[in-house]
């Protein structure tokens, strides 16, 4: 069966770079009718926090990515400890005592004659008595592997193709640290052959460490599985991802009024292609279309526009009653409690128009009274004391109009004609002394919903500030 790990460290809020790996991960399994397993890496016991974790559970939830099997590093230390012996009884490891200040003094000299850092297998060379005696002496030492020192280490990529790495590049990696605690590289490899994973899913960032979890690997005795190593995400400016530029925790997407279905159809897109003319695709389509020769080698670009209109589609692919329940939470946070009725007006008002959930923020007019109006439109047409009269007649002669849109339509309509102007002429203000702003809903349709009693009270709160 083709078994796929998600393996983040609760060390941070789920990232969404690291929900596209995940999501990749859960396509190919659910497409292949494979098994997806979430692995909670928390060996680190000083920046591992409970807190994150549960944002890593709650994140995946909230895209709908459920795991088969669930385990966590943390609670399988006794496995590590028992391959560790394996790999020092086989002599495949030595202890290192080199100090942090004598490594350092190694890395800058490195700097200096501008080479990538290697460590120089110093401690390699220790006899096992020399090394014994060192550790009964108490002083500090570190675990390292020894990485094969001629040939060449292959990754048969299956997105990017045929990877070469000289055997002479790769360091003697740290599998346990001075306090006994294993390292990524040693606990991933481990796991990863027990949990029996067919296929390693990750980002590019990584490929540096497969050559050496490859050594690892076989060392161990180790079937290897597949690897496939996914583009980064870059900005708009074809950099890093940056927080202004969408590295952003997933639950800062759904603060922001995304929904999951549209932040999903977003990040698998990212990086993979599935039709040459559709962008919309459900969990469920991309579950039957995904597949690794789908994947692109160059970076994929983060793009709000695109993720803003997906959201948007999602939206309005939901019922009134539906939208109006994903909204309801925003406006209470803003300090607004509508009532069921009134809610859904808005929302088939704005159902159209939202393009986040956040965005039904600007509409506060129906909820609340309005204090403020748009500062260009305020002295343009509520300084003019003759636009101020006409709106007095306007309001006083629409006392007797049924607020229909339709009879409003008609009404303003004949009003404009029979006092010389043209429709916008008086649309504009009347739309700014009911809303406070230029854009809204149509008019008539929000006079309709706002009702006679708020459109004639607020028409007056304008005239009155002449």
């Amino acid at each position: 069966m083709i078994t796929v790990r998600f393996a983040p460290s609760p060390t941070g809020n789920l990232h969404i770079g690291g929900a596209r790996t995940a999501l990749f991960n859960y396509l190919f399994a659910k497409h292949t009718g494979g098994k997806f397993i979430l692995r909670i890496e928390d060996t680190d016991k000083e920046r591992s926090k409970k807190e994150y974790e549960e944002n890593i559970f709650a994140s995946l939830k909230w895209l709908g990515m459920h795991h088969d099997e669930l385990y966590r590093q943390s609670e399988r230390m006794h496995i590590y400890k028992d391959y560790a012996s394996k790999l020092a009884k086989s002599e495949n490891t030595y202890k290192c005592f080199c100090t942090r200040e004598e490594l350092d003094k190694k890395r800058q000299l490195f700097e200096k004659m501008k080479r990538s850092y290697k460590y120089d297998g110093t401690c390699r060379k220790l006899s096992r008595a020399k090394g014994d005696k060192l550790k009964e002496s108490g002083k500090p030492f570190v675990v390292r592997f020894k990485m094969p020192e001629e040939g060449e280490t292959i990754i048969n990529d299956l997105v990017r193709g045929k990877i070469t790495f000289d055997n002479k590049e790769l360091d003697d990696i740290i599998l346990e640290r001075t306090d006994g605690v294993p390292t990524y590289n040693f606990c991933v490899v481990i796991d990863d052959a027990l949990m029996k994973i067919t296929h390693i899913i990750r980002g590019e960032d990584h490929i540096s460490n497969t050559p050496r979890q490859i050594q690892l690997y076989k060392a161990l005795g180790f079937e290897l599985p597949e690897f496939a190593h996914i583009p980064l995400i870059l900005g708009s400016d074809k950099t890093r991802l940056s927080k202004r530029a969408g590295a952003a925790a997933v639950t800062e997407y759904e603060d922001d009024g995304y929904i999951p279905e549209a932040v999903i159809n977003f990040l698998a897109l990212l990086g993979c292609s599935y039709s040459p003319t559709e962008e919309i695709f459900p969990l469920g389509e991309l579950i039957k279309r995904f597949n690794l020769p789908h994947v692109n080698k160059s970076a994929a670009i983060f793009d709000f526009t695109k993720l803003d209109y997906l959201n948007g589609y999602y939206i309005r692919q939901k019922t009134e009653a539906e939208i109006a329940a994903l909204v309801r939470p925003f406006l209470i946070k803003a300090g607004i409690t509508p009532g069921e009725e009134l809610l859904l007006k808005v929302v088939k008002l704005e159902k159209g128009r939202l393009k986040k959930l956040t965005d039904i923020l600007d509409s506060k007019y129906f909820f609340k009274e309005v204090k403020e109006y748009d500062t260009a439109g305020f002295e343009k047409y509520f300084k003019d004391p003759v636009k101020i009269a006409l709106l007095e007649i306007y309001r006083k002669e629409a006392e007797g109009v049924s607020f229909e849109a339709t009879n409003l339509e008609v009404f303003t309509k004949s009003f404009a004609e029979k006092n010389g102007k043209k429709l916008g002429e008086l649309v504009h203000p009347v739309r700014l002394a009911l809303t406070g702003k230029l854009i809204s809903p149509g008019l008539f349709e929000v006079m309709e919903t706002l009702g006679k009693e708020l459109c004639l009270k607020r028409l007056e709160a304008v005239i009155s500030l002449k």
